[in-house]
């Protein structure tokens, strides 16, 4: 029997219970003719209360639940007590550790190895940017393959560009892109897909995904020449330039399916903190062209990362323990 979630509609989508093992199925529908609304939120409940029930299951089974360690170094962030929260609420132990701003190097480094030894931890964290005097690509390989939750060991990038090499994670944004078109049977292969992007731990992961599953894909950042041609042509585009309402209804391609995955920040006086959040996507107008979209949320695709998180350290615990 699949845990109970409750129907509920948000805008034009429909979350509806189903006795699988998956838990709930995604449906859209539309009576207006605009653009049927992607519920991010959603899928990442459904993906967070997927893997309480494998969890728990592991629990019963063999008497050990997964372990994710987090480490922090320099000042706390507004989201450093979401993973902690987050992890005991599907019964995955957290490991957090804090160091300050002025640590060394090698101080990172023995911690992340001790993470590595301990056979509790399945999964290693690390936030960056780190401070200035580290060298992150040093820090970021002494995390061992099989605990780089994250996806972005050299190896696993590497294993991703490359055809018939399987990473054992991938970065969790772009995947998290993906996940929402796959849970919504958003039809990718023969597709031209476009992907709007400066940061290359993003749009090069983003754009190997695509391909791995028989897209076209082409990448726009800001030196490219006329991109409104370009994304015109896309039958899905992905948006992470962090450049507010950049993308009009005139960029995009009638029933083009849309994510938006940058977000900007405007002054709003009228806002209750002062400002308000703006995605790449101009939504008023794009969505009376497009057939499908995910609009904009604070944090981007930040919901659906902290869920693939849990997911990727339930995968590498069922890996350690050979749990099936």
């Amino acid at each position: 029997m699949g845990a109970f979630l409750p129907r509920r509609c948000v805008g034009q989508l429909c979350l509806r219970t189903t006795d699988s093992g998956r838990g709930c199925t995604l449906s859209i529908r539309s009576s207006s003719g605009a653009a049927m609304v992607i519920d991010q939120p959603a899928v990442s409940l459904e993906i967070s209360l997927e893997v309480g029930r494998q969890v728990s299951r592991m629990k019963k089974s063999i008497g050990a639940v997964p372990g994710l360690a987090v480490i922090h170094v320099g000042e706390k962030k507004r989201y450093d007590n979401d993973y902690d929260f987050t992890c005991s609420l599907v019964g995955i132990k957290a490991f957090p550790v804090r160091l300050a701003e002025d640590s060394s190097e090698e101080e990172v480094l023995n911690c992340v190895s001790r993470f590595n030894d301990d056979p509790r931890v399945h999964g290693i964290l690390l936030h960056f940017p780190l401070p200035w005097h580290m060298d992150e690509h040093k820090v970021l390989s002494a995390v061992s393959i099989e605990k780089d939750v994250d996806g972005f060991h050299p190896v696993n990038i590497g294993r991703l560009a490359m055809r018939g090499r399987e990473p054992l994670f991938v970065p969790r944004a772009p995947k998290g892109c993906i996940e929402l078109l796959h849970r919504y049977n958003l039809e990718i292969k023969g597709k031209r897909a476009v992907v709007i992007g400066r940061d290359h731990t993003f749009d090069m992961p983003a754009a190997l995904l695509l391909q791995r599953e028989d897209a076209t894909v082409t990448i726009i950042d800001s030196t490219t020449k006329n991109p409104e041609e370009i994304t015109r042509q896309a039958d899905i585009l992905i948006s992470a330039i962090g450049q507010a309402n950049m993308v009009r209804g005139s960029w995009i391609k009638p029933g083009a399916v849309i994510i938006n995955v940058g977000t900007s920040l405007l002054k709003d006086p009228d806002a209750l903190h002062g400002y308000r959040v703006v995605g790449d996507i101009c939504y008023e107008e794009v969505c009376k062209v497009a057939s499908a979209i995910k609009p904009v949320a604070a944090g981007g695709v930040g919901t659906i990362t902290l869920s693939l998180l849990l997911s990727n350290t339930l995968t590498s615990a069922k890996r350690f323990h050979n749990f099936i």
